[in-house]
């Protein structure tokens, strides 16, 4: 056999690590980090070794299966066949019920895929369902609401300039497991490591002493979704102490100091059990820091105050001079600028309301906590059938259980997966793309996160294999299809324009999109350069001209967030003795897939429920019991781990565990563990719609 090296990225996670493969007789052999990568300069984990296995993995789908609704196993069947099945039932229903009878889903892998950016939004936007959920409102929607009414753009996110920072400021956040998030940095220890030897602080604010946490210059526990009265108490030390200014082109200033003025540190401590003292000191240091930053990430999003985490967090960076400079919360200059050219639209809010609840939309899309009630609520606009795109909400959104048993009862389901997951194990038809090691790649989101401009492209490692088809030639064949079969088809012009907007490969969309931009990279020279383009570090100065807001001018009192402010003065501090659910990621997992791969699932289990050992001792219990985890919505049974790395009166489960109710994918499902989310509550809602995981209440007991 003769061993080949193909340069290859990891797509799986935001770090987005430039790989170099060693290929032997058609089989993966060695995956390590690209050192010549400008962005992750070497970097792996556990994670983009594995991508061999998903591509080897005899459990991947790589043709079209039909599920017998009889017997619920799977057949295969052709792409032809698949195809009618899936835009005839899709055209049925819309004809038959209108356009909101369709539900879709669209899971985290969507935004890791050229493909899906390019075709999979073009073949949602066609159907044009207000019932469109994504993964983004369990993760990160108060990110993208606050950007587009502060900034105006839904992506217009500034981004910790890590490499110059002097004090690292973090709430929520475990970016030694996630390698970042919403902030595209990968080989975080190193770059750590760094920050501390140019003498510089990083300070953790966390209900568990994460991963990050244990090697933060400080940390301090928060109780679970009080994390708003502590970053506002800090704007309000800055505001008594004269240290809050803001650029000339910002707006609203004073209404902030007054919407601030009564949380106070002595009110802050009283609800997080944050000291006032410590509130104060990490306010005036990072106020005296010589290019501060504060971050605040998937803990702040997801509970019911998420939205006004965020603002704090953008307004602590805004009053203290760190936006928009060297070492501070800073704006990308990428090859491909989503933002700057429209090509992902600034976002909107409430245009619409979901059927049951009123529930607002934000960017397009519903809360997906409304997604059950949705399906199974009759009346005009109940979803009859089901389309999901990469994902797998039984596990990874509230009351999974109960929406579990609500997909077993649509009219149709239609999934684009590669493997059979306690999700797709519902739909009619499963469409399985090629892998990520079989298509070309460029990331359009994550290199306008990164904390670094850079840019690369990265041709397929693999040819597909004969009959397979890759995800935008299945968006594409299904999108064209259903418009045929419609009663009511849009005009010849527009049906031809959309047949030729999906003609075109997501490369050579990008190679024209390239040719679009300022920095002077090209698809030649991306292919001439495959570990990538180092354009520079991220550069200030952008604003005001960056902003996407009327007359370029910067937002500083939403009126959406100083309106909910009323909602969070209405909150008691919790008792005593109630236990607070958090959720917690290991760098091992990538969410709720991946459990089936044997290299990431060996060595010490990663299932249980951690628990401070006061907890336990008040509860009659110890290290290794098996408990009962209850909360308003539902229960699940898991062994208990005592640790003092939590904070008394705060418990937590892994997200995307639960595969015993999927015993068809074997390997999974052998993983122990149950799903948080049959625990997580629907009607726990931030105002922008983002689920409130964090934080739930519940019982343990024997």
């Amino acid at each position: 056999m003769t061993a080949e090296t193909k340069i290859g990225v990891c797509n799986l996670c935001e770090a987005i690590c430039g790989l170099v493969l060693t290929i032997e007789d058609g089989a993966v052999t060695g995956v390590r980090g690209n050192p010549d990568d400008p962005l992750s300069r070497g970097h792996i984990c556990p994670k983009g070794v594995a991508i061999a296995d998903i591509h080897a993995d005899p459990e991947r789908l790589r043709r079209p299966v039909r599920r017998d609704r009889a017997t619920g196993e799977f057949h295969e069947i052709g792409w032809t066949e698949a195809i009618d099945l899936v835009s005839g039932a899709l055209a049925d229903t819309i004809n038959r019920h209108g356009r909101d009878a369709v539900g879709i889903y669209l899971g985290n892998p969507n935004v890791h895929s050229l493909g899906s950016m390019t075709h999979g939004t073009a073949l949602v936007k066609s159907l044009r369902s207000k019932n469109t959920f994504s993964a983004t409102s369990v993760d990160q929607l108060p990110h993208q609401l606050l950007a587009q009414l502060m900034f105006g753009h839904q992506l217009l996110l500034p981004i910790p300039d890590i490499d110059r920072t002097s004090y690292f400021l973090v709430f929520g956040a475990n970016p030694m497991a996630s390698n970042g998030s919403l902030m595209t940095v990968p080989d975080f220890p190193a770059r750590l490591r760094e920050l501390k030897q140019r003498g510089g602080r990083m300070v953790v604010f966390d209900p568990r002493r994460t991963e990050t946490a244990k090697v933060a210059s400080e940390h301090h526990f928060v109780r679970p979704g009080t994390d708003a009265w502590v970053l506002l108490a800090m704007l309000n030390v800055l505001f008594a102490d004269g240290l809050a200014t803001a650029p000339s082109y910002a707006d609203g200033l004073a209404d902030v100091e007054s919407a601030v003025a009564p949380f106070t540190p002595a009110l802050a401590e009283r609800m997080s059990g944050v000291p006032a003292a410590v509130i104060e000191r990490v306010a005036l240091e990072l106020a005296t820091a010589e290019g501060g930053v504060a971050y605040g990430r998937v803990g702040v999003s997801t509970h019911e105050f998420g939205s006004v985490c965020q603002w704090a967090v953008n307004l602590l960076n805004i009053v203290t001079g760190n936006l928009d400079s060297v070492g501070g919360a800073m704006f990308t200059s990428p090859a491909i600028d989503a933002v700057g050219t429209g090509l992902i639209g600034r976002g909107h809010h409430n245009a619409w309301q979901s059927r049951v609840r009123g529930l607002p939309e934000t960017a397009g899309e519903l809360p997906v906590s409304a997604l059950r009630e949705e399906i199974t609520t009759p009346g005009r606009g109940q979803i009859k059938t089901m389309l999901t795109l990469s994902g797998n909400p039984v596990l990874s959104t509230p009351d999974g259980a109960r929406l579990d048993e609500a997909l077993a009862g649509l009219d149709f389901m239609a999934s684009v997966d590669i493997y059979v997951n306690e999700t797709t194990r519902h739909a009619d038809v499963i469409l399985p793309p090629t892998g990520a090691l079989e298509r070309d790649h460029y990331d359009l989101v994550f290199q306008t996160l990164a904390v670094r401009n850079t840019a690369r492209f990265t041709p397929a490692v693999f040819d597909k294999e004969a009959g397979a088809r890759h995800d935008w030639q299945i968006y594409r064949d299904v999108a064209v299809a259903t418009i045929g079969k419609l009663d009511k088809k849009p005009g010849l012009k527009a049906r031809a324009m959309l047949r030729g907007r999906l003609s075109l490969s997501p490369t050579r969309l990008i190679g024209l999109l390239l040719a679009r931009g300022r920095t002077g990279a090209t698809l030649r020279k991306l292919r001439s350069n495959p570990s990538g383009l180092d354009l520079g570090p991220l550069q200030p100065g952008l604003l005001p001209d960056r902003l996407q807001t009327r007359g370029h001018r910067l937002v500083l009192a939403p009126s959406l967030v100083l309106a909910d402010l009323e909602r969070l003065t209405a909150v008691e501090a919790p008792a005593e003795t109630e236990l607070l659910l958090i959720g917690r990621r290991h760098k091992q997992d990538c969410n709720s897939w991946m459990h089936n791969t044997e290299r990431l699932t060996r060595g010490r289990a990663r299932h249980q429920l951690l628990m401070h050992p006061a907890d336990l001792v008040e509860r009659s219990l110890t290290d290794g019991d098996v408990v009962t985890v209850s909360s308003r919505v539902g229960r699940v049974r898991v062994e208990v781990a005592a640790t003092d790395d939590m904070m008394p009166g705060v418990v937590s489960l892994p997200h995307g565990y639960g595969h015993a109710r999927n015993p068809g994918m074997t390997k999974a499902a052998a993983v122990p563990g149950v799903s948080i989310n049959d625990l997580t509550d629907p009607e726990r809602l931030d105002v922008s719609g983002n689920a409130a995981l964090s934080g739930v209440p519940v019982t343990v007991s024997a």
